[in-house]
This record gives C-alpha cells, structure tokens and sequence, in this order.
C-alpha cells in the first residue's frame, strides 16, 4: 500500500520519467473494480487530458499526482500500483491507461482499494483534502506539530490508533509505523497515558528519521516502484523480517492482528509500559 516513502519515491520517478510527454489517448478501465474509486466518470478522462503534455508530479499525504499543463491534476493513493511500461506491454486488465507520446504507457492496477482521481483543481475528496493541507513529516516544522498533536490527543489512545488512524499524520500508516515503533522502542499496543517527556520526543524524532531513510532508499523493500523494483529500504518488523528475528536482541519478532492489520514487534525491545499508569 502506498505510504510517504513511496509517494514521494513515485512521486521523484514521475518526474523525472514523463514530464514534457503528450498525452496521446486515455483508456478507461478494461475490467471493473468496486472498491477503484474515480473522480468523474473515468470514460471522460481522455477528452480532459489527450493533446496535454506532463508538467510536472509531486507527492503529498497518501497521494502521488500527476499535473498536466492544460490545469488538470490526476492522484492515485492506497492500494492503486501504477507502472511505466511500453504499450505493448499493457496488460488485458487495469484500471486507467494512459498511453504518452513515443509509445509509453501508464498503466495503473488496484489490488485491494484505492483512488484515482482526475480534476481540474476542485476536488471534493476528504483524504485528498486532509493529505494536501497536511505538514510534511520532513519539514523542519514537523517535530513541534506531532508533539502538539499527541498533547492533544486522547491519552488512552494507543501509539498505533495515534499514528495511523483519522489521518492525523497522511501517508503515516500501518505500513511504516512497524518500524518506526520499533526504532522508538515502544509496543504498538502502548498508551499515550503511559509515555514520558523522553519518550515521546523520541518518537516525533523517529517519525521523521525513519521515514527520511525510506525515502532516501526509494521506499519499503514490501513495496514496488513506477518500474516494478522492490524499494531499497530493507523493513525489520515485516513480513520480511519476521523469520530473520530482532536486529537488536535477536529474540523472536511477534506477528499479531491489531486494530485491523497486522502488527509486528519485539517483545523483548519494545516496551508495552507500566499497566498501573494507563488510564482507561
């Protein structure tokens, strides 16, 4: 699933693959998807953009965007995997094609949910809402806010809820929480009640370091690039990770279903806190 790190990798690949292509015609879905969502009818997306050229592609929140120079503005999000390909290598069912100037093609596939919206500026979505008026968790800012967001916050929450539900914190989910937790030294079960002042600096300060070295690495090895490749950051507490044990102690890592999605952790390394000062 897309988080930051590979928004902002599709994002950087996007860029410096297709601006400045045409677009030469834009095929709507070959096979239907009830959990695909667009903005508009995706047959009309080929009047809006054929004969517009890329101009540039950035990534914010959960959403990579495409901007094209006649105004209009394609984002993907969640669970839609776009590839750059040939066009003969357009596979029989997608989503949304878009096929560029040259022969290239876009070609974008949902596997479990996701978005794939297409304006002109308005878009009414509320993740896309959310994602573009959220704060970088790069910005020099970023410390500050999260720690005036979890002041704020409910303190029986748990630091997994904090991080990754009503989109607090955009491109932050399920995903990269796993090893910024672990980097923290805190259970994902643990109670904002139950963090001191050291604590939850070090938190803040592992949000942004984690999520920098993804980023820096082309995002998660679970996850795949414009061009298929697995990203470079090589995640601990993973699927990946979970036969090889924990990097710091070498003890067993636990897999277990929490707050819908799996969590992984060390249990010897990451401190489920004092019981006796969570407040319920």
């Amino acid at each position: 699933m897309l988080e930051f790190p590979e928004v902002q990798t599709l994002a950087t690949q996007l860029a410096a693959g297709i601006k400045g292509k045409q677009v030469a015609a834009v095929f709507p879905p070959s096979k239907a998807h009830k959990f695909c969502w667009y903005e508009g009818d995706p047959a009309d997306y080929d009047d809006k953009i054929r004969g517009s050229a890329v101009q540039s592609a950035e990534g914010f929140g959960i959403f990579a965007a495409i901007r094209f120079d006649n105004g209009y503005e394609l984002c993907f999000n969640d669970g839609v995997n776009v590839r750059l390909l040939a066009e003969t290598q357009i596979p029989k069912d997608y989503q949304l094609v878009i096929l560029l100037e040259g022969g290239a093609a876009l070609v974008f596939t949902v596997t479990m949910y996701g978005g794939i919206l297409l304006h002109d500026g308005a878009c009414g979505n509320e993740y896309y809402q959310k994602s573009r008026a959220a704060l970088s968790p790069l910005s020099e800012k970023f410390p500050v806010y999260f720690l005036k967001t979890l002041t704020q916050s409910k303190e029986n929450l748990s630091v997994k809820a904090f991080l990754a539900t009503e989109q607090r914190f955009p491109g932050i989910g399920n995903g990269v929480l796993q090893d910024i937790l672990f980097a923290a030294r805190l259970h994902p079960k643990r109670k904002l009640s139950t963090l001191d002042e050291g604590e939850k600096e070090r938190l803040a300060l592992c949000v942004v370091d984690v999520l920098r070295e993804m980023t820096d690495r082309g995002g998660r090895d679970t996850e795949k690039d414009l061009y298929g490749m697995p990203g470079g950051y090589i995640t601990k507490m993973s699927k990946y990770g979970l036969p090889c044990g924990c990097p710091a102690c070498g003890g067993p890592i636990v897999k277990e279903a929490y707050l819908g999605g799996s969590v992984y952790y060390c249990p010897r390394c990451q401190s489920l806190g004092d019981p006796d000062k969570e407040k319920k």
